[in-house]
């Protein structure tokens, strides 16, 4: 009886996978980049004589009292644009589940142990350091999360061409967080549940649903809907982007006959712009605006609560993660992709510790009654997020020859049919097309030999 072959880890993706993970994070690096600049605006914003006006358009409500909506517009921000990033990250979920690297158990094993022991360590250095300075735990779970779009825009910043398989290594750990910040946001900070709203807006989900399983289509139907069914979840108590999540995750993935792509890639494809190019810099644009003087930055390493956070997010999930990777690797005897090393892991490792979006999210909410210390956690985030960017810059640098070897390796094309020639080592009729092409440069070399030799037969003659 044959051995069992063992996994790789980090290997060669299927190319319809590698094809939509690569259109999927092209949209997130642009998004990031926006991001990033979303966040420099507000710091600038908030530490400029602007900052009157800047807090001034944060802290002006609107939106109708009856339905528990007046809210300010940093809320309207956190409470409604993230709930298309959040939309965006069950649709993501889904089709991990389905037909992505979560479907397989076995492949799955290894980024969601990673991804695990990259939330659960983050929080342990996090408890660790406020016990150990008598701070407060209600923040453990700030530095658990990792920001895909922030990530990939420090990779466009640097200019580094991570090979396919770290890129998808990291998205996974991205869509595996999300799934924990969703469970932490919806269990920890659901203070009171008013089960009326709440029945309600599962009344709304299952409408939702059915329509979408009977094949209902039109924007004009699911928008509206998906609008009420957010607004019950606000009024019942539930964080609100817990409905774009379960929204998300009720699209289907597959592709059934006479479609060419599946309801989620169609309306991924659409929405993922809107939530990358613009819900989630503004969401920043609103949340990433606090006060950096000396004494501001000098207290985020002397506060225990703070401190944790940046340890959490730079320490922590370094360690949570490629220690969590390696384990697993270690005890399903699992095969590092050869033309990769660990050093990559860790690289990639620091790089999840950017944890700005949903770090700033869980920080509101778990300081929600201390202002202060809540503008200081988005401080911590924020020099946390930098210093993690900042060694993973260093790392990944590191690496960097070897990653633009494999990135022109893993995208050439000699044949020119627009399929990566790694992919069609097995095919004759890529070879065939190949010698075809090997055979017209022959002739056209020996038609330029019999110029040459012609030209310097002309040459000898007499003067």
């Amino acid at each position: 009886m044959a051995a069992p072959s063992r996994r790789t880890f980090l290997g060669r993706q299927s190319l319809p996978e590698r094809t939509f993970v690569t259109d999927a994070l092209r949209t997130e690096t642009v998004g990031g980049v926006i991001l990033l600049v979303a966040a420099i605006a507000a710091l600038i914003l908030a530490n400029t004589p602007l900052s009157g006006f800047y807090t001034d358009v944060k802290d002006f409500s609107f939106g109708p009292g009856a339905l528990h909506l007046h809210l300010s517009v940093a809320s309207w921000a956190t409470d409604g644009l993230l709930t298309i990033f959040f939309f965006v990250a069950g649709i993501e979920l889904k089709r991990e589940l389905v037909a992505g690297e979560l479907r397989d158990p076995r492949a799955a094993a290894l980024p969601v142990v990673a991804a695990v022991c990259g939330m659960a360590i983050p929080a342990l250095v996090y408890v660790a350091v406020d016990a150990a300075g008598g701070g407060s735990l209600q923040g453990w779970a700030v530095p658990t999360a990792t920001d895909i779009a922030f990530a990939l825009a420090v990779l466009a910043v640097i200019g580094t061409a991570l090979p396919a398989a770290l890129r998808a290594f990291l998205l996974t750990l991205a869509v595996v967080d999300d799934l924990g910040a969703i469970l932490i946001i919806a269990v920890f900070f659901t203070k009171s549940i008013h089960i009326l709203p709440l029945v309600l807006s599962f009344a709304g989900l299952a409408v939702f649903w059915l329509l979408h399983r009977k094949g209902v289509r039109g924007a004009y139907i699911y928008v509206p809907l998906a609008v009420v069914i957010w607004a019950l979840m606000h009024a019942s108590g539930v964080h609100a982007t817990v409905a774009g999540v379960a929204m998300g995750l009720m699209l289907r993935c597959t592709v059934r006959e006479g479609e060419e792509r599946s309801p989620a890639e169609r309306i991924e494809h659409r929405v993922r712009p809107l939530s990358a190019g613009l819900a989630v810099p503004l969401f920043a644009l609103f949340a990433a605006g606090v006060p950096l003087s000396s004494g501001a930055v000098a207290d985020v390493f002397t506060r225990p609560e703070t401190l944790g956070v940046v340890l959490g997010l730079v320490v922590g999930k370094t360690i949570g993660v490629f220690g969590g990777s390696w384990l697993a690797a270690r005890f399903t005897k699992a095969e590092l992709n050869e033309d990769l090393a660990w050093a990559d892991v860790l690289a990639i490792a620091s790089l999840a510790g950017i944890g700005f979006t949903v770090s700033l999210l869980i920080g509101e909410l778990a300081f929600s009654e201390d202002v202060v210390l809540a503008e200081e956690i988005k401080a911590a985030v924020l020099i946390g997020s930098l210093c993690a960017a900042l060694v993973a810059c260093v790392l990944l640098k590191l690496r960097n020859n070897t990653y633009q070897r494999l990135w022109q390796e893993e995208n050439r094309d000699d044949d020119m049919d627009g399929i990566p020639d790694i992919y069609e080592l097995d095919s004759p009729e890529y070879h065939l097309r190949m010698a075809a092409i090997h055979e017209a440069k022959a002739a056209e070399h020996r038609r330029l030999a019999e110029v040459a030799a012609a030209g310097d037969s002309g040459d000898d003659g007499p003067a």
